[in-house]
């Protein structure tokens, strides 16, 4: 038993030199997921619509711009999911930046184009900017401070919302997560350490500025919500609130570092105070 625990811990632990194998395994997995996600998108999402030729659309003012948010988190998870596996096959950090950092870029731009070339969508220059903003953000932490202490961050909760149009919003929870905006909030979580070095503010302790919206029915504003928001439209909401960077917390084992580092883009339920775009504040006990 201690063997194999020993051996997964090695298996764990990031190569100091490259590792050809590693790195082979690392290609071919990313290949052959990346392909099969992009097929079964294809399937789920546009293989019932008529295609076009590639063109373009501006949709930068829908959805309270939420949308856009999600761009930027998911280039910016997924860049740095592709530089940790390069630094786990020991590449320098050279190519995990250009080869590693660049991967949700990459495949955000594949499904930018099969929205080009669907009736139905199109491609959007706003998410291409949110897509190069994810990947610039992690990049230049790298660059500029040799670490993330900027994180963008994730969290979810139900809304009544969903329930008005479930075709859009999601009829469970697992559809809400992704489709429902008016429960998803997008989070900057910094470490305060990392600013303060001489602190004696525990080095895990982050503050996190968060942004939402709320009352969406639909992309833009051509129903209006009188169910559920009867004297006013859709507004935004501004948060702030502390955070775990799960990252910081101090662990000899390959095995938690590794579990702790997949979970750090969900920001920890905490004490939360909201600035609404319709007027007035809240304050939240937990929130998430």
């Amino acid at each position: 038993m201690s063997y194999a625990q020993n051996s997964f811990q090695n298996f764990l632990k990031p190569s100091d030199t490259l590792n050809a194998k590693r790195l082979k395994t690392i290609v071919i997995t990313e290949a052959v997921i990346g392909t099969a996600t992009l097929v079964a998108l294809n399937q789920a999402w546009y293989a019932d619509y008529p295609r076009s030729d590639f063109h373009f659309i501006n949709d930068n003012a829908q959805w309270l711009q939420m949308d856009k948010a999600g761009h930027v988190f998911s280039s910016y998870h997924l860049g740095s999911f592709g530089a940790n596996a390069l630094k786990w096959a020991g590449a320098n950090r050279k190519n995990q930046l250009i080869f590693g950092s660049t991967l949700g870029l990459a495949f955000l731009s594949a499904v930018e184009v099969f929205d080009g070339y669907s009736s139905n969508w199109g491609a959007s220059l706003g998410d291409v900017a949110a897509n190069v903003s994810g990947t610039a953000l992690y990049v230049s932490q790298e660059l500029v401070w040799n670490e993330q202490r900027i994180v963008p961050k994730f969290s979810f909760h139900t809304t009544p919302y969903a329930s008005a149009r479930p075709n859009v919003l999601g009829s469970a929870i697992q559809e809400q997560i992704l489709k429902d905006y008016n429960g998803q909030t997008y989070w900057l979580s910094a470490n305060i350490h990392s600013f303060v070095k001489t602190s004696t503010v525990p080095k895990w302790l982050n503050i996190a500025v968060g942004y939402g919206g709320e009352g969406m029915i639909t992309g833009n504003d051509e129903f209006v919500n009188t169910v559920f928001l009867p004297e006013s439209k859709r507004y935004r909401q501004f948060y702030l609130s502390l955070d775990v960077d799960l990252t910081k917390i101090e662990t000899k084992s390959h095995l938690v570092k590794t579990i702790l580092t997949v979970f750090n883009y969900i920001k920890i339920p905490a004490p939360t105070f909201e600035i609404r775009g319709s007027g007035g504040t809240k304050f939240h006990f937990l929130y998430f």
